[in-house]
């Protein structure tokens, strides 16, 4: 018999005399302790009163982003770095970072969906929609705080 086989065979006997002698050791189910209970879920959360404004603002955001990018701008990437800011501060449990990432995604897809190159009506919307998300902002700071 080949050296490699002997061997195989040895670790074979060796592991099935372990697991043998483990079997025998173990208590039976009635003894042996139940697992520790799951935690129980937590309680559902309650958005904060600003969640429809705020969920605006992200969407807003998202606009502004595919825009300016549409466009070249040189700050179009302070647009998606101010929304991680946002989830950063909002975004407290995951439920609520997804339903601020989807109302971003949400505004940057419904202009994708319009507006293929850089036009006037692209920059013109893109100025309102900063105006807009201006407005909003300050009225949360002011109402709110931050």
């Amino acid at each position: 018999m080949k050296r490699g086989a002997r061997i195989a065979i040895l670790l074979l006997a060796g592991l099935t005399a372990a697991g043998t002698a483990l079997a025998q050791q173990r208590p039976p189910a009635a003894a042996r302790p139940a697992p520790p209970a799951k935690e129980p879920a937590p309680p559902p959360e309650s958005p904060p009163p600003y969640e429809p404004q705020l969920l605006k603002l992200a969407e807003i955001i998202g606009s502004i982003a595919y825009l300016r990018t549409l466009c070249a701008a040189r700050e179009a990437q302070d647009w998606r770095d101010r929304m991680g800011a946002l989830i950063e501060a909002e975004g407290r449990t995951p439920q609520r970072r997804e339903r601020l990432t989807s109302a971003y995604n949400r505004g940057f897809r419904a202009y994708a969906a319009t507006h293929r190159l850089c036009t006037e009506g692209s920059q013109e919307a893109s100025a309102r929609l900063a105006n807009e998300g201006e407005r909003l902002a300050t009225t949360l700071a002011g109402r709110y705080g931050g």
